[in-house]
């Protein structure tokens, strides 16, 4: 008999993200979207088509990213007709609700907490699910595994770029590949974890990993939210792991700057020596001369 730890992780694991979690995730997509600068509310009554396109791109991106590396067709998240219903119609209600009722409802923190929690728990299904596919694809390709579950997971706030790109306000500083935001690395953390987990190298089984991985994504992101600092609980595991791998160079160029110096100080001493000698050459010619 199984005991009642594994019975609730279990039965954690089987929860269907449709459709209250699906609404959430879209909710607070749709949210991030609208409240953007560069008046994306006005852009929206301007041209309805594009808005609605840059939504499905922040609801959809992670799935539309990993059908792109795994070579399948990226309009595929297109054939989830209920899906995208869903989404279409919390992005209508969000942008054209009179009154604007939706965006003062969410302002309230207790929705925006939820709301956030429950789209943390998407991220969780959403990253195993890419690993698992991947896993179909290419037999303990861990690499491979591990791309598809960032992707899928974090691929949202990837492939806006390619929006932001399009629309003409793409910044280089922004580039999600060169500062990774909290999310993506969080993301490609739990890639990492769920694919050693996949390929026997975890010894947990994958309903209990889901479990305390979700636990710790909600945790992390209600604190972010209540305390409203940019809590980032990798910072010191980062600053340690950088100054042992890549911290070298910048251990040892105090020490070349200093042979550097000394050599510029020999080389100017004997640059000056070399004109003394000439005149002490040019005064022994004059006295021989002068003897002869």
């Amino acid at each position: 008999m199984d005991s009642p730890w594994n019975e609730l992780t279990l039965a954690f694991s089987r929860t269907s993200m449709f459709p209250f979690f699906d609404i959430a995730h879209y909710l607070v997509s749709v949210m991030a979207l609208k409240h953007q600068p560069g008046e994306s509310a006005a852009l929206a009554w301007k041209n309805p088509l594009s808005s609605w396109f840059t939504a499905m791109l922040h609801c959809f991106g992670g799935g539309i990213l990993s059908c792109v590396l795994l070579a399948e067709p990226p309009l595929r998240f297109l054939a989830n007709n209920t899906n995208i219903l869903l989404a279409s119609s919390i992005w209508y209600i969000a942008f054209f609700c009179p009154y604007d009722l939706i965006s003062q409802g969410y302002s309230f923190l207790p929705v925006q907490l939820l709301a956030a929690g429950m789209k943390e728990v998407t991220r969780t299904w959403k990253i195993v699910g890419g690993v698992t596919h991947a896993n179909s694809y290419y037999k303990n390709g861990w690499i491979v595994m591990i791309a598809i579950g960032w992707a899928r997971g974090a691929g949202g706030s990837i492939i806006t770029n390619f929006e932001q790109l399009v629309k003409g306000c793409w910044k280089p500083e922004a580039e999600e590949w060169l500062k990774m935001s909290y999310p993506a690395k969080v993301t490609l953390l739990g890639s990492v974890i769920f694919t050693f987990q996949q390929t026997k190298h975890l010894a947990i089984s994958k309903p209990n990993l889901m479990f305390l991985f979700t636990v710790f994504l909600v945790a992390t992101k209600i604190t972010m939210m209540i305390t409203e600092t940019a809590f980032m609980p990798f910072a010191c595991f980062e600053d340690t792991l950088s100054r042992m791998l890549f911290g070298w160079q910048q251990q040892f160029s105090p020490v070349e700057k200093k042979s550097e110096t000394k050599s510029s100080f020999n080389g100017t001493g004997s640059s000056t020596s070399k004109p003394g000698a000439n005149a002490s050459d040019k005064v022994k010619k004059k006295h021989s001369k002068k003897t002869e």
